[in-house]
């Protein structure tokens, strides 16, 4: 019995593949719980279109958080920090803190997005990682400074 998956399912495909299953599998399981349909000719090209569709969506997704990176390109952000005579932050620098310095350079990325590669402690220079894709990761600069 062939079907179409409509979900991930583990050990048999990803989600749009075309499989063939014993049908009591197919029959009693996959298509009550939701997990698939029949690959009929109808439901084959409502699947491709979909993926062709999708592909699109995804690569323009992509294209967006790429020009994202670009703009940010080699750009040193100046995140002003209260800093004691040694040289130590009192506090903390937060990735809402960063993401506001972008925001204030043009750039607007969520800051849940963003990830000190090491916990800035002082005042100097750090950097960050924004996760804009699952396939664009873009390093930011930026440097701690006392107020």
């Amino acid at each position: 019995m062939e079907i179409i998956l409509k979900d991930d399912v583990k050990g048999l495909g990803y989600k749009n593949d075309i499989v063939t299953v014993k049908s009591g599998y197919g029959r009693n399981f996959l298509l009550p719980q939701g997990l698939a349909m029949l690959a009929d000719k109808t439901n084959k090209k409502i699947t491709a279109e979909n993926v062709r569709q999708a592909a699109h969506k995804a690569d323009k997704i992509k294209g967006d958080a790429q020009a994202i990176a670009d703009q940010v390109g080699g750009m040193v952000l100046e995140i002003p920090a209260k800093v004691g005579e040694s040289g130590k932050i009192f506090g903390r620098v937060t990735t809402l803190q960063l993401a506001e310095a972008l925001k204030a350079k043009g750039v607007d990325i969520d800051r849940k997005r963003l990830s000190f590669d090491q916990e800035p402690t002082s005042a100097g220079d750090y950097t960050a990682t924004a996760n804009l894709h699952k396939e664009v990761k873009h390093t930011i600069n930026f440097r701690v400074v006392a107020e």
